[in-house]
Order: C-alpha cells, then structure tokens, then sequence
C-alpha cells in the first residue's frame, strides 16, 4: 500500500471523476506518493498548518499509469505517479 495527502476541498471537488489528479500533476508532471513510514514525515514538512487533510491509501497493483520511486532532495526514495490515479485503486479514505 502507498498512500497520498490531501485536502478534503480537493477531495471532493473530484468526488465524481474516474481519477484524482493532485495539482503537482499539472506543475510538477507527477503526483506525490508516500510508503507507510514516510507519511508522518511528509505532514510534519509539508502540512504542519493544513487543516481538514484526507489520507488515499492506494493499492499500486491497481494503477495504471507509470509508478517511479525516485529521490526526494534528502535523498529518500518516494513514489511518484506519472499520470492521475485511478479511483479504483484507492483502497480506503482515511480522515487525518
């Protein structure tokens, strides 16, 4: 399982679609992705402040577009997915 942060207003701004498409998919050409031990690292950098944050746990076997672990700047290697993520393979939605 790999699981991604969001919002619930983006959430649920895309209730009806087939896929989730995070915003970093349109600046940064792939959505961001965490393994389980690396999402309290990822809120704690990224989402200290953020209020009402949804966590997708996601099955990778589900996926269809490409899914890469490439290296974050500390050199840690996060799952990256190269195009939007299939609803399907959103296993649970966990409110955080």
């Amino acid at each position: 399982m790999i699981y991604h942060i969001t919002t619930r207003a983006d959430w649920q701004q895309q209730a009806t679609e087939a896929t989730y498409q995070a915003d970093s998919l349109q600046t940064e050409g792939f959505i961001h992705l965490s393994e389980a031990h690396q999402v309290a690292g990822v809120l704690d950098r990224y989402y200290q402040n953020v209020p009402d944050l949804m966590l997708l746990h996601v099955d990778p076997d589900k996926l269809t577009a490409d899914l890469k672990y490439e290296p974050a700047p500390n050199n840690e290697l996060f799952p990256h997915l190269y195009g939007p993520l299939d609803k399907v393979a959103i296993i649970e939605v966990e409110t955080l």
